[in-house]
């Protein structure tokens, strides 16, 4: 079954297909990508995943062509930038 596995950072984005057995988990996919290689600041106790931004466990089956998404957290909340750029535009 092909999946992938996806993350992004505020330079890049990362979508690796991964090729998993009938019966695989999200935690599974995540591993067999290597993805946390790569990325080593992902730590998955504190980074919520989905599939296709629908949150998910851990330990949800996947099925074919799905895609693992990993979150990361907003370096600023929306709402503070935009407060933040209506102060510098004098507003």
């Amino acid at each position: 079954m092909n999946v992938e596995v996806a993350y992004a950072t505020s330079e890049q984005q990362i979508i690796l297909s991964v090729k998993v057995e009938g019966s695989c988990t999200v935690d599974q996919a995540i591993a067999l990508s290597e993805i946390l290689t790569r990325f080593p600041e992902i730590d998955l106790t504190k980074n919520k995943v989905g599939i296709f931004s629908q949150i998910c466990s851990l330990n949800k089956l996947l099925q074919e062509n799905d895609r693992v998404e990993i979150y990361r957290d907003l370096a600023l909340n929306p709402m503070e930038a935009r407060r933040q750029r209506a102060i510098q535009q004098g507003r």
